[in-house]
């Protein structure tokens, strides 16, 4: 997304406890991401699927129904989702455009650990069918299964409740059939999510909290490491917690909170040898 997101990762990958990555192709510090992935071969490095709020790798005119003039995807990300469900003609574009953005990452040479989407598009019922389509022919391996339990995540915080309802129904929908899809087609997903209703607020304090409570299994934690930047702001919200998320990711308590509980701090692309 930015020079910002790119150092905030490489921080929180080389002094914390992030594992995994995920590049927007046609995103501003793209060819600057993916030097920093080449360099630090440890952290593995998926593709973050862009259809609504960022810019389309196929030139516009072959694509108009999908992006404007500009080769921008639209901003309104529950409008484009009914689009993209019941607009006659747009699901060739969604595939030609998602076919691009996995070209796109495969020539970086990085090997593909995963994929998951901005906003979670990754799991619309009119992309995540196109996904399984090429998921052979691009080694589709992972995928994030995005959903969340409403419960605890209330108890840790009940503010905004109307929101945190609406995102664990939709979701817990879309997972059901989607891990029944991801299952036929032997790509495998984490067990359990965190930080889906946390979304800019993964700070210390909810990660001491995540890791205490941790249930059997592979658990995928995920956030939005950065150091604020111009680029980056412009397309999150004025309350995420930047430098909390930054600070919890490094965080010598959380790190110790890890040690004590056993826990092991794996990948997608470990995740894809169990």
């Amino acid at each position: 997304m930015s020079p910002g997101v790119n150092a905030g990762i490489l921080r929180a990958h080389r002094d914390g406890i992030l594992t995994n990555a995920s590049l927007m192709v046609a995103g501003a510090a793209c060819d600057e991401a993916v030097t920093i992935a080449r360099d630090n071969p440890s952290l593995a490095v998926g593709l973050h699927l862009v259809l609504v709020q960022g810019h389309a790798t196929v030139p516009p005119g072959s694509i108009s129904r999908l992006a404007d003039a500009r080769g921008r995807f639209s901003d309104n990300a529950i409008g484009s989702g009914i689009r993209y469900f019941f607009q006659p003609g747009i699901r060739a574009e969604l595939e030609l455009e998602i076919r691009t953005q996995l070209e796109r990452f495969r020539d970086t040479g990085l090997e593909l650990s995963h994929v998951d989407g901005h906003l979670n598009i990754h799991m619309h019922p009119s992309v995540l069918p196109i996904l399984l389509k090429l998921a052979d022919e691009f080694d589709i391996r992972a995928m994030r299964l995005s959903r969340e339990a409403l419960a605890p995540a209330l108890r840790f915080d009940p503010r905004h409740r109307l929101r945190k309802t609406f995102e664990a129904t939709a979701f817990e929908q879309l997972a059901r059939r989607g891990a029944a899809q991801m299952a036929a087609r032997g790509i495998v997903h984490p067990d359990h999510m965190y930080g889906l209703h946390q979304t800019g607020h993964i700070d210390e304090a909810y990660l001491l909290h995540t890791i205490a409570e941790l249930p059997t299994g592979v658990s995928e934690i995920y956030c939005h490491a950065a150091e604020p930047d111009e680029e980056a702001s412009r397309w999150r919200p004025a309350d995420y917690d930047t430098a909390g998320e930054i600070d919890g990711l490094t965080s010598a308590r959380v790190r110790a909170a890890i040690d004590r509980e056993q826990i092991e701090l794996i990948s997608y692309r470990e995740l894809c040898k169990t």
